[in-house]
C-alpha cells in the first residue's frame, strides 16, 4: 500500500522585522542621573543602566536602548520636571514618549523601591496601555507663559514677605517716626520709607532697604504680568473675549493644556485635566458621582475665578443660578456645574486655531 503524505501548508513569508515595535524603553528620571530599562513587546526584561543627565548621556541612552531592537515608544516619569529635557530629546528622535505616573504604593510594597524597578514599571505601563498620556512638548508659547508665571509668583511672594517685615520693623522705631508713618496707606508708607535719609540707626536703614526692595519687586510683578498678557494676546487672543476670562486665568488654562493641545482628545479629557469632571462612585443599588479631586489645581482655580466673575456680571449665569437654586441645588453644586460648562467653552476656543511656533519679541519699554 502506498502511503501518500499530506501536502505541507504554505507558511507566510517571515518579515525581516519581528514586529512594529521590538523593544520599549522605561526611564526613572532624577536630577543628576536617569535610570533606563528595556523590555520586549512580550514583556521580557532585557537590561537596565544609569545615564548622566547631559546631552552626551541622552545620546548614550538612545544608542544603548536601540542596540536591543527597534525603539519607537518610551515611558518617562516626571516629563514636566526632571524628565522634560529627555522628553524633548526623544521626541526629536521620532520616538513616541508616554507620560508615566509613579508606581502605586501597593506595587512598591510587594516589589520594593529601587530606580531600576521604577524604570521597569514605566516600561510595563506603556506596554500594557495603562499609561497613554502624551506629555507636553515643553517648547512654545505655553512653556514661555509657564516660566513667566513662575517668576511672577515668586516675586509676589517675596514682596508680601518684605511688606510684612517692613511693618514688623516699624513697630520698633522711635515713637515720632512711627506716629508719622502709622496713618499712611501702604503705597504712601512704602514711598515714604524708600525716601528716608541714610542714617546710622539700624531700624531706619532697614525700613529704607525693605521699601526699595518692595518697589523693585512691584516693578518686576508689573513687567512679568505685562509679558504674560502679551503672550496670551499673541497665542490665543480669542480667550480674552470670553466673559470672565482675564490674562491670568487664560494663561493658567493654556499652561495646563500645553503647546500640543491636540493631545487632549475631547472636551471631556480637557475637563478631567482641570479636575472639573465628575467621578463615578456607584456600588450596588447606589448610583452617585463624587467631586474629582485630581487635575491641575491652578487651572481649576482659574475656572473658579471665571465662574465667580460671571455670577457677578453675566445675566445668563445669574439666571442659571436662580433656576438651579429653585431646584434645590446648593451654590457649591451650582458652581461645580458652571465650571464644567466653562471648561467645554474654553476647550472649543483653545482648539479653534493652532498657536504660533514662537512669540514675537517684547520690547522692554
Amino acid at each position: 500500500m502506498t502511503i501518500t503524505s499530506l501536502p505541507r501548508p504554505t507558511l507566510p513569508a517571515q518579515s525581516e522585522e519581528a514586529s512594529a515595535e521590538d523593544v520599549i524603553l522605561g526611564v526613572d528620571t532624577h536630577k543628576d542621573v536617569h535610570v533606563a530599562t528595556v523590555v520586549t513587546v512580550l514583556g521580557v526584561l532585557l537590561a537596565h543602566q544609569e545615564f548622566p543627565v547631559t546631552a552626551a548621556g541622552y545620546r548614550q541612552l538612545l544608542s544603548w536602548a536601540g542596540s536591543f531592537g527597534a525603539l519607537r515608544r518610551a515611558g518617562v516619569e516626571s516629563t514636566g520636571s526632571d524628565g522634560a529635557a529627555l522628553t524633548r530629546f526623544l521626541n526629536q528622535q521620532n520616538i513616541q514618549v508616554v507620560e508615566v505616573n509613579q508606581p502605586d504604593r501597593a506595587l512598591r510594597r510587594k516589589r520594593g523601591k529601587t530606580d531600576a524597578v521604577d524604570a521597569e514599571a514605566a516600561a510595563r505601563a506603556v506596554l500594557s496601555g495603562r499609561a497613554d498620556v502624551t506629555p507636553k512638548t515643553g517648547q512654545g508659547p505655553a512653556a514661555d507663559m509657564r516660566v513667566l508665571r513662575l517668576a511672577k509668583e515668586s516675586a509676589v511672594k517675596a514682596r508680601t514677605q518684605a511688606k510684612n517685615q517692613l511693618k514688623a520693623v516699624l513697630l520698633g522705631v522711635e515713637p515720632e517716626l512711627r506716629e508719622a508713618l502709622s496713618n499712611l496707606t501702604n503705597t504712601a508708607l512704602i514711598a515714604t520709607c524708600a525716601d528716608l535719609p541714610e542714617a546710622d540707626d539700624a531700624a531706619v536703614f532697614t525700613l529704607r532697604l525693605l521699601a526699595r526692595r518692595i518697589q523693585q519687586l512691584t516693578a518686576e510683578v508689573k513687567e512679568l504680568g505685562r509679558r504674560v498678557t502679551k503672550a496670551v494676546q499673541c497665542c490665543r487672543p480669542q480667550l480674552l473675549d470670553i466673559v470672565g476670562v482675564g490674562p491670568v486665568s487664560a494663561a493658567a488654562l493654556l499652561i495646563a493644556a500645553g503647546d500640543n493641545s491636540e493631545r487632549l482628545a475631547s472636551e471631556a479629557s480637557f475637563a478631567a485635566l482641570r479636575g472639573v469632571s465628575p467621578v463615578e462612585q456607584s456600588s450596588g443599588k447606589t448610583q452617585r458621582r463624587r467631586l474629582n479631586r485630581g487635575g491641575n489645581q491652578q487651572a481649576n482655580a482659574a475656572l473658579s475665578r471665571i465662574v465667580v466673575t460671571r455670577l457677578r456680571r453675566d445675566a445668563r449665569t445669574r439666571l442659571y443660578l436662580e433656576r438651579r437654586t429653585k431646584q434645590g441645588m446648593s451654590k457649591r453644586e451650582i458652581i461645580r456645574c458652571l465650571k464644567r460648562y466653562v471648561a467645554r467653552e474654553i476647550y472649543c476656543h483653545i482648539q479653534l486655531a493652532p498657536a504660533p511656533a514662537a512669540l514675537p519679541p517684547i520690547d522692554a519699554t
